[in-house]
């Protein structure tokens, strides 16, 4: 994830800015806050931490009402379609083998996933997952928001505790 990330910032800082390269890697699947708070510790554009965190916390959870309330019925749509038909149902199948423990634990399931930072797991697949689950909204929104608050507890730790200090940062 942090070649990614690096590609991003270079690609992305010095014509976008710092604030604004951390929002949009925040919204990006796989990437989501975890990227985006790596991408702004003192390793990389060394933004302070109290501003990072509710840049990349929105940047997270703008995308999340959108999956939640309109990825269930795209789908549908576009299952209906020949070429693209295969790439849905690998994406369905594929959030769905991961869709165990927040199907047994529900809430507190899709609150670990969404926060535990693990590769293929984020608010991006948490909210697919809850979706296809047919999770209520608002108790789907609700357990990614704590989720991303949890990620961005970790994160923040990561970023810039321990790859600050080895930066030289904090």
């Amino acid at each position: 994830m942090k070649a990614i990330v690096a590609w991003f910032v270079t690609h992305l800082g010095s014509t976008a800015g710092k604030k604004l390269t951390i929002f949009i890697i925040s919204m990006i699947p796989i990437l989501e806050l975890r990227g985006g708070l790596l991408a702004a510790s003192p390793a990389l554009l060394d933004v302070p931490i109290l501003q990072a965190i509710p840049i990349c916390i929105v940047g997270n959870i703008i995308p999340v009402p959108f999956i939640l309330l309109f990825i269930t019925p795209l789908f549908d749509k576009l299952k209906k379609t020949k070429r693209i038909a295969p790439l849905v149902s690998r994406l369905e199948t594929k959030a769905m083998a991961k869709s165990g423990k927040i199907e047994k634990y529900e809430f507190w399931g899709l609150v670990l996933f969404v926060g535990i930072p693990l590769p293929g797991t984020g608010a991006w697949t948490g909210s697919l997952i809850a979706a296809l689950l047919d999770i209520p909204f608002k108790k789907a929104f609700t357990a990614v928001i704590i989720g991303i608050c949890l990620a961005t507890i970790i994160m923040s730790v990561v970023s810039y505790g321990l790859l600050g200090a080895l930066a030289g940062g904090v």
